[in-house]
Order: C-alpha cells, then sequence, then structure tokens
C-alpha cells in the first residue's frame, strides 16, 4: 500500500467531516509560522537519525519493528480527532472499534465468554490481571517462573503481594513439579504461565498446569504478551507449526494478557488484557460524576484500571485486523515467516564451526555464542560482548543482542563448557520481521565473520583483560 497517498487521504477525510461543523476561528496562540516550524522539524528530523533500523532486517535484536501501514494510517487518522476511550463520551466510535478487536483477541484464545479491554503495554495488562486476582485471593501470593518477565515480582510489589518465582527446566520452562512444590504451602492464590518468555521465547506448560489449578485451587493467568499470537500456529502443517496442547489450555485459563504492539503489527503502546469470567467486572467499581452520562452502555473505562487511553490505538488495531485478521490465514502467515527464519538460523548455527546454538527456538527468538578456546564461560561472555560491539561499528553492520545466562542454566545445556564465571552473555536475536526468512542466510555469514574476526585477533583471555 502507498503510505504517503493513504496519509494524505487521511487528513482530507478528517477535514471533510470536520467542515462539516461549519467555520472557526483558529487562536492566535497556537500559530507558528513556516519558518520556525522548519527550523524545529530540521532538528527533529536529524535527532531521529539517532535510531536503530529496527525497520531492516539486518536489525535482529530486540523485539522492535515498525508498525504495518495500515496501523501508521488508522493511529494518525484517528488521532486527528484525538479520541479518549475511558468513556463513550471521549470516543464512542473507536470504543465500538476497541471492544470488536478485542473480541477478535478473545476469539483467537477460545474465550466463549470475556471481559477485557486495550491497554497502554502488557506491563499495565498484567497489572490488572493481578490485581483481580489480589481481590479474589485476598492475602495470597503469585507464582510465576523464574524467566518471567520481571514485571510481575515488580507487580507484586506495587499490589502488596508476595511473588514466588519457581524454576524452570533445560528448555527454560516452568518446572510444574517445583511448582506443586510452591502450591502445597497454601500461600499461593495465583499462577503466572508464560507463554513466550521475552529471553528465549520459552513456553511453560499450560495444559499440564490445569490440574494443580484443580487440586490447590489456584487461578491461573497467562502472560502471552510476546507470544500471544503464535496460537495461530499451534497445530499448524509445516516446519513452522507448534504443539497445540500449551495453547489450545490458554482457554480454560482464567486471565491472558497480549501486546499487539510486537507481533500484532502496531505502534507502542498496545497491549490487551482478558478476563474469561466477566463478572471479575465488579472488582474496577468506581463513581466518576462527570463521566458516563451520553450512554448506559458498559463504558471502557468502567473496567480499567487506566483513566484516559488514545482511541487512536484502537483504530490502529482495528483497521489492521480488516485486512490482517488474528487469524492462521491473517496474522498467522506473518507469524510464519519469522518462524521459519528462526528454524533455518538454527540450522544454520548447529552446522557452523564458529556458533554453537544454545537451545534450539521454540517461537522465533534465536539463541546462540561464538565458541570459543578454552571453552569456559568467560571467553564466551567476552566474545558475546564483541561480536555485539563490532556487529553495529561494522560497514556491514548487522544489529544483535545479548542475554545473561548464569552459571547453572548455562552448564545444564552445555556441560561442556567450564564455569568459571557465575553467567555469561550469549547473543540473542528476535526474528519478529517476516523479511527476516529472506535475509537471515546474509545475517548468519555477518555473525559468523564477526566471529572468526575475533577469534584470530585475540585470544579470549586477552580479550576479557582488554575491557
Amino acid at each position: 500500500m502507498d503510505l504517503q497517498h493513504w496519509l494524505g487521504r487521511a487528513t482530507e477525510a478528517i477535514q471533510e467531516w470536520a467542515d462539516g461543523f461549519g467555520p472557526y476561528q483558529p487562536h492566535a496562540s497556537l500559530a507558528v509560522d513556516d519558518e520556525r516550524f522548519a527550523a524545529a522539524f530540521h532538528e527533529f528530523t536529524g535527532r531521529l537519525g539517532d535510531n536503530y533500523p529496527f525497520f531492516h532486517p539486518r536489525y535482529a535484536g530486540q523485539m522492535l519493528k515498525p508498525p504495518h501501514p495500515a496501523a501508521v494510517v488508522g493511529y494518525l487518522t484517528a488521532m486527528l480527532i484525538n479520541p479518549n476511550n475511558h468513556a463513550l463520551d471521549g470516543g464512542p466510535a473507536t470504543a465500538r472499534m476497541e471492544r470488536e478487536v478485542v473480541a477478535q483477541l478473545a476469539a483467537m484464545f477460545g474465550y466463549d465468554t470475556h471481559l477485557g479491554h486495550l491497554t497502554t503495554s502488557g506491563t499495565i495488562a498484567n497489572l490488572e490481571a493481578l490485581f483481580v486476582a489480589r481481590e479474589l485471593h485476598p492475602g495470597q501470593g503469585v507464582a510465576h517462573s523464574a524467566d518471567a518477565h520481571y514485571t510481575h515480582g515488580r507487580m507484586c510489589h506495587v499490589l502488596g503481594m508476595r511473588g514466588h518465582p519457581v524454576p524452570t527446566d533445560e528448555r527454560g520452562r516452568m518446572r510444574l513439579d517445583a511448582l506443586e512444590d510452591v502450591l502445597r504451602g497454601g500461600e499461593v492464590g495465583t499462577v503466572v504461565l508464560t507463554t513466550g518468555t521475552t529471553g528465549l521465547g520459552a513456553v511453560d506448560p499450560v495444559h499440564q498446569a490445569l490440574d494443580l489449578r484443580e487440586r490447590y485451587g489456584v487461578r491461573l493467568h497467562v502472560d502471552a504478551a510476546y507470544g500471544g499470537f503464535f496460537t495461530l500456529l499451534a497445530g499448524a502443517d509445516g516446519p513452522e507449526g507448534i504443539p497445540a496442547e500449551p495453547w489450545r489450555a490458554v482457554a480454560r485459563c482464567d486471565s491472558v494478557v497480549i501486546d499487539p504492539h510486537k507481533h500484532g503489527l502496531q505502534p507502542y503502546g498496545c497491549g490487551a488484557v482478558l478476563f474469561r469470567d466477566p463478572e471479575v467486572g465488579r472488582f474496577y467499581l468506581h463513581d466518576s460524576p462527570y463521566t458516563y452520562f451520553t450512554s448506559s452502555e458498559l463504558h471502557l473505562g468502567e473496567i480499567s484500571l487506566e483513566c484516559s487511553r488514545a482511541g487512536a490505538a484502537a483504530a490502529a488495531l482495528w483497521l489492521t485486523f480488516q485486512l490482517l485478521p488474528p487469524t492462521p490465514a491473517g496474522l498467522g502467515r506473518v507469524l510464519a515467516a519469522g518462524r521459519r527464519a528462526a528454524l533455518r538460523w538454527s540450522d544454520l548455527i548447529t552446522a557452523s564451526e564458529v556458533l554453537e546454538l544454545y537451545q534450539r527456538p521454540e517461537l522465533d527468538i534465536v539463541s546462540y555464542f561464538p565458541q570459543v578456546e578454552p571453552a569456559t564461560l568467560s571467553g564466551v561472555d567476552t566474545a558475546s560482548a564483541r561480536v555485539l560491539a563490532d556487529g553495529m561499528d561494522s560497514a556491514d553492520p548487522v544489529f544483535l543482542s545479548t542475554l545473561r545466562a548464569d552459571h547453572e542454566a548455562f552448564t545444564a545445556r552445555h556441560p561442556k563448557l567450564t564455569a568459571d564465571a557465575d553467567g555469561a552473555r550469549i547473543l540473542r536475536s528476535v526474528l519478529m520481521k517476516p523479511e527476516s526468512e529472506h535475509h537471515v542466510e546474509h545475517v548468519h555469514s555477518r555473525v559468523e565473520q564477526l566471529a572468526r574476526t575475533q577469534s584470530r585477533g585475540s585470544s579470549p583471555a586477552r580479550l576479557l583483560r582488554s575491557q
């Protein structure tokens, strides 16, 4: 689609709508002449150049990419009106859009009934889910994977709940035997299961945790902020298919969080929280004497901890879902490309003489490290840091990220390494962009070149002393 054309049409459409209300005189206090704006805009665009190329497949670092052009057009068009989805008074059209996209997300997870809304982030969405969990299980804590996002420990602190980190297995998934040990103490009311950790993309065994809920009476919350849209590939044919059981089990869990600003192709910030039981809306009850007066329908602000929220975020997601719905034939095709790219790269790394796979990807996150001699954690740490830095500074750059693995997790996967440090950085690449499928061989080749260059130029021991 021609982005410039549709952005032009956006301003025309909103101007036509505005003209229907009659002329008015803009206030002089808001006037800015073109010359002053041009100078500010020149500095502004210059400063934006201090960014990494998130749009390009040579950027294979963090979970960052630009939104889909449809989302850009949808967001900017609605932003010209600037609706507030807190109340129907502030955004009647975009509030209806929000309800529609939330219903699509609920259907994607298999919820027959639901209560939910968009949020500004997965962090806020998880806060809301844990807030409801606290109200349902007062005085009890939250168990979550030790590899879960740090937001859970942080939100437990905010809510005055005790967090219980649970050890993970050799793939980074929550150990259910260790979880049951925690649950036997009777101090936990809610278990957080992660479908796609932000470090390695590990998927907790949600389906196996269902029995523990029945046995111990706990609430199950699924943090699918990163991996949620991969449910579209659950049980799919072909190499991109992933085991269906954990994803099908989400439909039986009490709440789930997902971030459309990741695999949903949206701009920041766009998260979402969904509850299977609409009755939890009672915990949001509050009185606001100057809102909620134009309609007897439920206002989104009456089921949200946040107040003002951008209606433009709902508009962007709605327009995107009209073109790429959250179905296997819609967004599923986008995720499948990144998944295939991750599997292809893991195969290339497995065959490499200078790189080693940390673990095979479950979703689209690839983890690996340079081979070093002697094979020590300190050597891996130094070599990974050097490849990261040299890749960004190269004339043919490649942008990666690193993940710190503690010595127990590392040696459980690679026992041949000598644990001469408490942990080591490994290289980590998130292949969220479908274009990565066509570029992964080049990125792999560049990383191999960087690994060979650093190994020729200096031994790991000398590299360590030079840092």
